[in-house]
């Protein structure tokens, strides 16, 4: 009788015990999801309150609590340009009791910062995507320009002389004002604030002149004629401000550059709790009093699936890790 070679049944004993973990795995995580959440789940936002990030945060945690037996609680940690919350996260245990609102500043800060104690790309579970905002170049009434045309003459004309304001060196109003100086050529000096309100504020006092406002911040100052507003910088009209025209309509083909927001968890949360994340949080997103909340904050809600958010997402760290590299920002 030929007998088996006996690394062949060990092989094969190994084989079969990683099959059955993976199984005996899949259905501890399916019967966890199924009495989900039986504790608070904490949703970090990583800025202050009282700015998009922290409205949307907590107008979702809020509708969850009709769904949930129990409450999502919204904890901000602020700090680091959005690391400081982001670190908490990627090192939580993944059980689906700890999550992130992200947003475009976490592809920003992969490649923003080089030595972060954390990997984006890998050390987070997308669960969905919630919304998206515009961001509205704005300036002061000071400033001749009617049009996103006139502006850039201007700044050409006068290279070096106009000041703009941004949340600091990284932020999405940083670094929509650095693709629109590369693709128009024109030169604005940078002054960076301690986020986007403070920015908002120094185009006001005119110690700058132009801004990259979030719709959040900027809709009061535009109906008072405090700002003007030339151009937004979707790809497509805001709902929100639908007689301003995108910026690549008005004259900068091309330009387009959002700041979306989505949720994720730390990696190695069980499949079957992101998928029961992801139908409570698309139904709460979608839900029509949050959806009229959150698009009142200046947020298109947007939802979608987390294999959708995933691929978003690796897209987002390859076109913002480009422009960084373009300009050679640092923080």
């Amino acid at each position: 009788m030929t007998r088996r070679p006996p690394h062949i049944g060990v092989s094969f004993h190994r084989t079969c015990m990683a099959i059955v973990g993976s199984l005996l795995a899949s259905v501890a995580g399916y019967a966890a999801a199924q009495t989900y959440p039986v504790k608070p789940v904490r949703l970090i936002a990583p800025f202050p309150a009282g700015g998009s990030n922290d409205l949307v945060s907590r107008t979702i945690a809020q509708k969850l609590g009709e769904r949930w037996p129990n409450q999502m609680i919204v904890d901000n940690r602020p700090g680091a340009g959005g690391n400081l919350g982001t670190e908490i996260v990627a090192h939580a245990t993944a059980d689906g009791y700890t999550l992130l609102m992200g947003s475009s500043q976490l592809a920003v800060n992969a490649t923003l910062y080089p030595k972060l104690s954390f990997n984006a790309a890998t050390d987070f579970a997308p669960i969905t995507l919630v919304g998206s905002s515009v961001h509205v170049l704005c300036v002061n009434p000071t400033v001749p320009a009617q049009t996103v045309k006139e502006l850039i003459e201007i700044a050409k004309a006068k290279p070096g002389q106009l000041n703009y304001a941004s949340g600091g060196a990284g932020s999405p109003l940083h670094m929509n004002a650095e693709l629109f100086g590369i693709m128009t050529g024109t030169r604005m000096i940078h002054v960076p604030y301690k986020g986007g309100p403070p920015a908002v504020a120094a185009v006001l006092a005119n110690e700058a002149q132009v801004v990259f406002g979030s719709t959040t911040t900027i809709m009061p100052h535009l109906k008072s004629g405090r700002l003007r507003a030339l151009g937004v910088s979707s790809g497509k009209r805001s709902r929100v401000l639908p007689d301003v025209p995108t910026i690549a309509e008005a004259g900068v083909p091309g330009y387009e550059l959002v700041n979306w927001y989505g949720i994720v968890a730390p990696a190695r949360t069980p499949p079957a709790i992101v998928s029961r994340l992801n139908t409570d949080i698309v139904w709460a997103v979608n839900a029509p009093d949050t959806s009229e909340r959150i698009t009142a904050a200046g947020v298109e809600p947007n939802t979608s699936t987390a294999t959708q958010f995933s691929e978003y997402f690796k897209s987002e760290l390859r076109k913002w890790g480009d422009l960084i590299r373009t300009t050679g920002l640092k923080p």
